[in-house]
């Protein structure tokens, strides 16, 4: 089985931030092989030695009904049972990915289950196509040297001219609960607008990461909230509201690994108990106050004198 050989570690890096905003649709394998129910093994077999594939979606009236790996065709060798069809022996306990989530999930997955490979779903949840480890590295990959071509580009702007203090701006979005689809959009546009007005960007990148988790912790924990973000000449301030449940004891919240998300929402890749810490971490001050039945304040403040080479 393949895992995927990427980790973040306790400094929050330009990997990560990837991570968070590309999602498993730029990554996958759009153009997937697929057989159906009453293909033989032996056939399927044949279908992956010509492709150089190691699973097969199996698809009955084009859903996704299980998938057939190189497991299933050794299993089948040992038993003789080529000759069978896949309806019989494919697997259907099947862990799908949806194509809007971000890549974040999709490695949470391979961590989590093993597997070589997730079937992906559209919004409708019909196959729209395969990731595997490699997708994910190759994306990344290209990201990457897309990501190096930008900050080339802008250091070589910054050196043509003097650069004054950043204007004050401010930005606020709504979230809704569980509304995933969505999550992650106003720490995009707010990293957007840092970049365009000349943040360093390692700082962006801090500010982005703070915004994604406040944001990501409402959308999983609140009744819904309001995310407000500011530019001061000095710092960037970001302030996340909620209304409601509340958090029962803040000390454990803000530990590493503690969540109190329900199985659905584990089942999804969130929840993972990281998300106060990873926003205190890339912050210089953090502030949060939370009252039963009442909700969540959170305020984290990014100084903007960190230096231009500071990278973290």
């Amino acid at each position: 089985m393949t895992t995927v050989p990427i980790s973040a570690d306790k400094s929050p890096g330009i990997v990560l931030e990837l991570l968070y905003s590309l999602k498993v649709k730029d990554a996958m394998t759009t153009e997937v092989v697929t057989a159906s129910g009453s293909a033989t093994l032996r056939e399927i077999q044949g279908i992956m030695k010509e492709k150089a594939i190691t699973g097969v979606p199996i698809l009955e009236y084009g859903r996704l009904e299980g998938i057939v790996t190189i497991g299933d065709i050794i299993g089948a060798l040992d038993s003789g049972s080529l000759d069978k069809i896949a309806r019989e022996l494919m697997s259907t306990s099947l862990v799908t990915i949806d194509a809007e989530m971000p890549l974040s999930f999709a490695v949470t997955y391979f961590d989590r289950y093993k597997y070589g490979r997730f079937p992906v779903l559209d919004g409708t949840g019909r196959l729209c196509g395969i990731i595997t480890a490699s997708d994910i590295l190759r994306r990344l990959l290209i990201a990457l040297n897309e990501e190096i071509c930008r900050m080339e580009k802008r250091m070589a702007e910054r050196q043509a001219k003097e650069e004054g203090p950043l204007p004050q701006v401010e930005m606020s979005f709504g979230t809704m609960p569980h509304d995933f689809s969505k999550a992650g959009n106003a720490s995009q546009k707010f990293k957007k607008t840092l970049v365009e007005r000349g943040c360093p960007p390692q700082i962006a990148r801090k500010a982005a990461i703070a915004s994604y988790e406040l944001e990501l912790n409402q959308v999983i924990h609140s009744s819904g909230g309001i995310m407000r973000m500011r530019i001061f000449d000095d710092s960037i301030e970001i302030f996340a509201r909620d209304e409601g449940p509340g958090i029962p004891d803040v000390g454990l919240a803000m530990q590493e690994g503690f969540s109190t998300a329900n199985e659905w929402v584990r089942s999804l890749g969130f929840g993972a108990g990281m998300g106060l810490p990873n926003a205190k971490r890339v912050s210089d001050d953090f502030f949060i106050e939370s009252k039963m039945g009442v909700g969540t304040t959170i305020r984290a403040s990014i100084r903007l004198d960190q230096g231009e080479n500071q990278w973290n």
